[in-house]
């Protein structure tokens, strides 16, 4: 289908100003828009397509506002990143380049490592940081590995979370979903879906979670990590993964966009509330995907091409990594 042509709200430098518009430059262009309202102190206008070739288009258009002023993470950082599938890039890219990144490498019994892949929601990360600080248990059976069989709850895997957790200097956590499964008896979510084996309907329930529950899990998170760890840095995500199936009776297109938008708004308002605080970050990742790139996925419409993560993770470098 041909595409129509639109407007890009560009005039010429020349051309007489009226005083019902206002005018800004974008991409070497002068554009105009509608002046009659009030537009406060701080505008930033949306990106016209040409806009987005600019060379420096991720920092300017999408990054504005969340990248940190100068990038500070260096070589000798301990890094600890997990949540969706899309922090096991995160985490090899590191590595790759040479940063110190907790992983599989390091031969521990320890379930951020052995199965970072599933702590994808936000009470799952939540669980991690009670039990290794605040020495809180949690039933056998909520958690679960990619195969089905429990993860670890012994002594030795809690400690060895929290000698991570001690040395980190940085934490990346990848939000994923807000679909979640849970146990009807103590109200507390699983990593994953629940086992075949295991299912009980009478106590098994499935939900999404709302904003307020998320957001409230990420702030209880947030605030274990500065009481324990007032110095580490805090940089949150949104994968841009989305679900490979939902469990409503929906299309799984309309509930992702739902699942996302959960979280989403559950870490702007973390990042609203705890505005002042110098070592907490926002990583545009979701949006660098959805509203930057145009073919951002492989085939199966979920995972990002090699490409796209490439791009993602020089975004992040620049703007984070200082001997990237």
């Amino acid at each position: 289908m041909k595409k129509k042509p639109t407007k890009d709200f560009a005039v010429d430098e020349g051309a007489k100003e009226s005083p019902s518009l206002i005018y800004y430059q974008m991409a070497g262009k002068k554009r105009r828009a509608h002046g009659t309202w009030y537009r406060g102190e701080s505008t930033n206008f949306h990106p016209m397509r040409d806009s987005l070739a600019e060379p420096d288009a991720v920092a300017k258009y999408v990054g504005a506002g969340w990248f940190p002023k100068d990038a500070f993470i260096d070589k000798n950082s301990y890094i600890t990143a997990f949540g969706s599938c899309f922090a096991q890039e995160v985490t090899k890219y590191l590595k790759q380049n040479g940063y110190r990144v907790f992983g599989d490498d390091l031969n521990l019994e320890a379930n951020i490592i052995r199965s970072g892949e599933g702590i994808v929601n936000s009470a799952a990360m939540l669980q991690q940081f009670q039990w290794a600080f605040e020495l809180k248990r949690f039933g056998d059976d909520i958690w679960h590995l990619e195969d089905g069989e429990e993860a670890s709850s012994s002594e030795e895997a809690r400690m060895n979370i929290r000698r991570i957790f001690d040395k980190t200097d940085v934490f990346v956590f990848t939000l994923g979903l807000s679909e979640v499964w849970y146990d009807k008896e103590d109200g507390e979510v699983f990593w994953r879906a629940v086992p075949n084996r295991l299912f009980d309907e009478k106590r098994h329930g499935f939900k999404v979670m709302s904003v307020e529950e998320n957001r409230s899990n990420l702030i209880e998170l947030f605030k274990i990590i500065r009481k324990f760890r007032p110095e580490a840095t805090v940089i949150f995500t949104l994968s841009p993964v989305p679900l490979a199936a939902t469990f409503r009776p929906v299309s799984c297109i309309t509930a992702n966009s739902v699942s996302k938008a959960s979280l989403r708004v559950a870490i702007d308002e973390v990042m609203r509330e705890f505005a002042t605080d110098a070592n907490l970050f926002y990583f545009p990742s979701y949006e660098i995907v959805t509203s930057y790139l145009d073919d951002a996925m492989g085939v199966d419409l979920r995972h990002p091409r090699p490409e796209t993560v490439d791009l993602i993770m020089q975004a992040f470098q620049n703007a984070f990594l200082i001997d990237g």
